[in-house]
């Protein structure tokens, strides 16, 4: 046996030898080759519990700074005519998220590893790129979290965001992961004060189940409100998540074997997200509505304090204390995900079960990261509401490309073995990332022309994109015919499939079309960008006279 799993060793893709082993998460430890099958649901809980943990944490840790202050300002400028758009987003972050845990238990390694090998250095540079700049922007925004919330303790940020920069370190550089997905467990616990900040501030039932079921916008789609829009779903659905959750089942050594838990782990994570993002968008709308503060949306701190004048000092304490613990469990998700990728890119020794010594790199660049994102936070007169928001929107804008790699990696058999995506999950994926990128257009539209109707534009993409996806299923259907059906893969041999090291897999051949078609959208997301940035400028010039 041990022979056997020696080979296994030696002919799978796994760079860091501290990711495999026994997975012990905060709930329980299971042995690296136990091969039991759980019939009873006392059995399946407790291995559930042992598994539990990068699709929570991912998740929760979603609910950031940037996502509490763009569902605030949702809620405090457009009362509850924007929370329709959160139900929509579970299928989009269950679907984005189960392809990245297949591929995390399949493969053995990051994200960003498998792009650099599969699609080579400039697409790696890209896309890698993207994420490092973003996640940058994305942690100076928990910075910002931390500074706005102790503010309205009294605490000065040149006091709170270093101590949080400290404690931030000490908590991930532990060595043991076991001890790291505690920490994480206990801020996921935090993130349920919002139930008792909505009871205190008690939105109306019904208004609410019709702002969850009935799309609309208070005063109608405008450049403005398609910007917040693209902020929730770039907030929600960041591109961060997919190399965090990979990365991080890597590191836990979840297998293939236990695939199912750890979708189970996933979707939950995603039910409570958008249960959490719902109540703080309703608790802001029920507050600030009919006062002369609805529509002045400032930053997150002023919702805090907003709440206080209004509902009571119970409430603004209740949400300083979920957007301190927002901005904490967000900064280290999203640092965590730099990290695991820079020890991807490079080669180094990326993994919590290693100490400071024997992952220098690893620790020494997270360490790096908050340390310069919180220096950047503490600069006096930084305009903090909108970089947060403009950081959301720059996520949203840039997922696409996020989504279309990961859906490239999900298709690719030599990558995933009997584990590739089936026909029904390509559809759904891609008419997600055809929305995404509908979005980002609209945006684009409004800001280079801001008087254009932005209704019968979105009515116009929409005809374009429903012509688009006929078109794709003529094709996809006459490709299905011409293709042989794939082979039927027993149970067990498909609970150990691993892919081999990636340096005796094939180089995927692109065709000219699929060039084309990155180098567009590669172009396209630049403009999008720069784009982005005018719009921001503009709300900042419009802010401040």
């Amino acid at each position: 046996m041990s022979e056997q799993h020696a080979d296994e060793h030696e002919t799978s893709a796994v760079l860091d030898t501290a990711h495999l082993g026994d997975i012990r998460g905060a709930f329980g430890t299971i042995r690296q080759h136990d091969s039991d099958v759980r019939r009873s649901w006392p059995a399946r809980l407790l291995t559930l519990l042992a598994i539990m943990g990068p699709g929570l944490i991912v998740m929760v840790g979603d609910n950031d700074a940037g996502g509490v202050a763009t569902y605030s300002q949702a809620g405090q400028n457009f009362g509850l005519s924007l929370l329709w758009t959160l139900p929509l987003l579970i299928p989009v972050l269950v679907v984005n998220q189960e392809m990245v845990v297949r591929l995390g238990a399949v493969t053995g390694v990051g994200h960003a590893r498998l792009i650099n090998e599969r699609f080579g250095r400039f697409w790696g540079a890209f896309s890698v790129g993207d994420l490092f700049i973003l996640n940058f922007l994305t942690i100076a925004t928990e910075f910002i979290g931390v500074s706005l919330a102790l503010r309205y303790f009294g605490v000065s940020q040149y006091v709170s965001v270093p101590i949080a920069a400290v404690a931030l370190v000490a908590m991930t550089a532990t060595g043991s992961f076991r001890r790291w997905e505690r920490f994480m467990f206990v801020f996921i616990a935090v993130n349920f004060l919002v139930i008792p900040l909505a009871v205190l501030s008690h939105p109306a039932p019904g208004p609410f189940l019709h702002g969850l079921t009935v799309p609309g916008v208070r005063g109608g789609f405008t450049s403005t409100s398609v910007l917040l829009i693209i902020a929730i779903v770039g907030t929600t659905v960041a591109p961060w998540q997919l190399f965090f959750q990979q990365s991080n089942i890597v590191d836990k050594r979840i297998t293939p074997r236990w695939i199912g838990y750890e979708r189970a782990d996933t979707v939950i994570g995603s039910l409570i997200t958008v249960l959490a993002a719902a109540l703080l968008m309703g608790v802001v709308a029920a507050a600030f509505q009919g006062t002369p503060l609805a529509g002045h949306f400032t930053d997150a701190g002023g919702v805090a304090s907003g709440l206080h004048r209004l509902v009571g000092r119970a409430a603004g304490t209740l949400f300083a204390v979920v957007l301190l613990n927002a901005s904490v469990i967000g900064a280290a998700a999203v640092t965590l995900s730099t990290s695991y990728a820079f020890g991807d890119v490079f080669g180094a020794h990326h993994s919590l079960h290693r100490s400071w010594r024997e992952a220098k790199f690893f620790y020494g660049a997270f360490t790096a990261t908050v340390a310069v994102a919180a220096g950047m936070v503490i600069i006096p007169g930084a305009p903090l509401g909108l970089i947060t928001t403009g950081v959301q929107a720059l996520a949203g804008v840039l997922l696409p490309s996020a989504t279309v790699f990961l859906l490239l990696l999900c298709n690719d058999s030599e990558v995933l073995g009997p584990w590739v995506n089936r026909t029904w999950l390509n559809v759904v994926a891609s008419a997600i990332v055809s929305v995404l990128l509908m979005m980002s257009l609209v945006l684009m539209v409004t800001t280079l022309f801001p008087s254009i109707d932005v209704t019968a534009l979105s009515a116009l993409l929409g005809g374009v994109l429903l012509v688009a996806s006929l078109v794709g299923a003529v094709v996809l259907v006459r490709n299905r015919a011409r293709r042989p059906p794939r082979p039927v893969v027993p149970p067990e041999r498909k609970a150990n499939w691993r892919m081999p090291p990636l340096n005796l897999l094939e180089r995927p051949a692109w065709s000219r079309g699929r060039l084309i078609g990155m180098y567009g959208l590669r172009v396209y997301l630049v403009l999008a960008v720069l784009l982005l940035l005018v719009k921001a400028v503009q709300l900042g010039l419009h802010g401040h006279h």
